[in-house]
């Protein structure tokens, strides 16, 4: 077994600490006295009340009942599509409905979420063709959208459309 390593030597005490031009000065005597007084902080103005909070904005207005006439009439008017390709998105909505309408009546056992699939992709493909050249349109169809699907995956109220 080696033998224990002996204990460190003690360090000198420091001595005094002197700065150049300055008198030494004893490190035991300057731990032992408090600090020099800090000035005091100017006297703060008391706090201002805070303002009262304003009322919470209204609610945004409901959005208007949806007319299903109104928004077939302004797609077939607006001049932000093109004849043919109005023709060919008249023709996708008709076969769209068609499935609807066989599945209602039993025909057919599509699942309801890929006819949401078709529904959605006809969507992006008509807000795509207006947005740039008639948002508003746009902006409206956009606002109808779940209502418009709500009535297609219903079958009562898709039978008053029919």
């Amino acid at each position: 077994m080696p033998p224990p390593a002996a204990a460190p030597a003690a360090a000198p005490a420091p001595g005094p600490a002197v700065l150049p031009g300055k008198k030494p000065v004893d490190t035991a005597v300057a731990a032992r006295s408090p600090a020099p007084p800090r000035p005091a902080a100017p006297a703060s103005k008391p706090a201002a009340p805070a303002p009262p909070t304003p009322p919470a904005p209204p609610s945004p207005p409901a959005p208007p009942a949806l007319n299903l006439t109104s928004l077939e009439q302004r797609l077939r008017d607006t001049h932000a599509i093109g004849i043919f390709t109005k023709l060919s998105l008249k023709n996708q909505v008709d076969d769209l409905l068609d499935q609807f309408r066989a599945l209602y009546r039993g025909e057919v056992a599509i699942p309801l979420t890929a006819l949401r699939q078709r529904y959605d992709l006809l969507m992006l493909k008509v807000l795509s063709l207006l947005q740039d050249s008639d948002p508003p349109l746009a902006n409206d169809i956009v606002a109808s959208r779940e209502a418009i699907w709500g009535i297609l995956r219903d079958p009562a109220k898709f039978a008053t459309i029919s």
